[in-house]
């Protein structure tokens, strides 16, 4: 006696029909019906009353089904058991991201990643900066790529660099024939929009602090939740925004891209963990990371 010969008698005891069984069971009716006759020749009983319709079971029959359902449940259960056991012993590693880092070099160091660790569970999670802290507090991530140099005792921080902000403006501004590069004055005279709007400290109030630094005050300031909505108001033009840089291909039949002259504007692009973790996994990010901007020519940590 096998496994399927149990499963193939439940499915025909629960279908009281042979057609509809061997339809669930993705089998022709011929052999389902010889493999529940071997079954009842191995047990020397009649499981199914021939000729009655619909289908019934004999006595031994409705004992048999009963006994049958439970080791099939009880197999399943075995299976699900060995599964989890399985997922256990596989080792997991969580990334948290801020959006914008999408755009320049994560997804390499995520593609190289994978390549060295192809037996590693990979999670990415799109979290603020401000959100990562609570992560990875709760070991929700192992490891978080932000902007905002936030403190806390139970995290360290290193600087991977300081990526160049540039100025997103409407394809057809006045300001574009001011030259190939663009000062922080001249683009306080147009409404200034920042994202993301929450929560608060984000990025946002690094190009506000930006704009105050230089003393400027620009006639309005919209804040919206994400950099593809603030891109869509510009392209819309109803104000200008400070973008890094990886982000430059975005929306370029509608919005024009121009360096910044200040040596100020510079978004920092920050790997968080936890306070003491020496997991190997997050060793061998930083040696992918340091390798990239080695091969790129792009100086860490600054």
């Amino acid at each position: 006696m096998e496994l399927r010969h149990l499963r193939y008698f439940v499915a025909v005891a629960r279908e009281r029909n042979f057609t509809r069984a061997a339809e669930i069971l993705h089998i022709a009716q011929p052999p389902l019906s010889r493999q529940i006759q071997q079954l009842e020749d191995e047990l020397g009983l009649a499981l199914i009353e021939r000729g009655s319709r619909p289908l019934r079971l004999s006595e031994a029959g409705r004992l048999f089904y009963e006994q049958a359902v439970q080791v099939l449940e009880r197999i399943d259960e075995i299976k699900a058991l060995v599964s989890r056991l399985h997922d256990a012993d596989r080792d997991r590693f969580s990334i948290g991201f801020v959006a914008s880092t999408l755009y320049g070099k994560l997804p390499e160091v995520i593609r190289a990643y994978r390549n060295a660790r192809p037996n590693v569970e990979l999670t990415l999670l799109e979290l603020t900066s401000v959100e990562q802290i609570a992560a990875l507090k709760e070991g929700r991530i192992d490891v978080g790529f932000g902007r905002i140099p936030l403190d806390d005792p139970a995290l360290e921080r290193k600087l991977l660099r300081n990526e160049k902000l540039i100025a997103a403006v409407p394809a057809n501004h006045p300001v574009l024939t001011r030259g190939k590069s663009l000062r922080l004055e001249d683009l306080a005279i147009a409404p200034l929009i920042v994202y993301p709007k929450t929560p608060r400290p984000s990025y946002a109030d690094q190009v506000l602090a930006l704009f105050r630094a230089a003393g400027l005050k620009s006639p309005g300031v919209q804040e919206v939740r994400e950099l593809q909505t603030a891109l869509g108001l510009v392209a819309a033009e109803m104000g200008v925004c400070l973008v890094p840089a990886s982000i430059e291909t975005l929306r370029r039949d509608n919005v024009a891209y121009r360096p910044l002259e200040s040596v100020l504007a510079v978004s920092p692009i920050i790997m968080s963990v936890r306070k003491g973790d020496r997991s190997p996994e997050i060793a061998l990010v930083l040696s992918l990371i340091r390798q990239m901007y080695r091969r790129e020519k792009i100086v860490f940590g600054a």
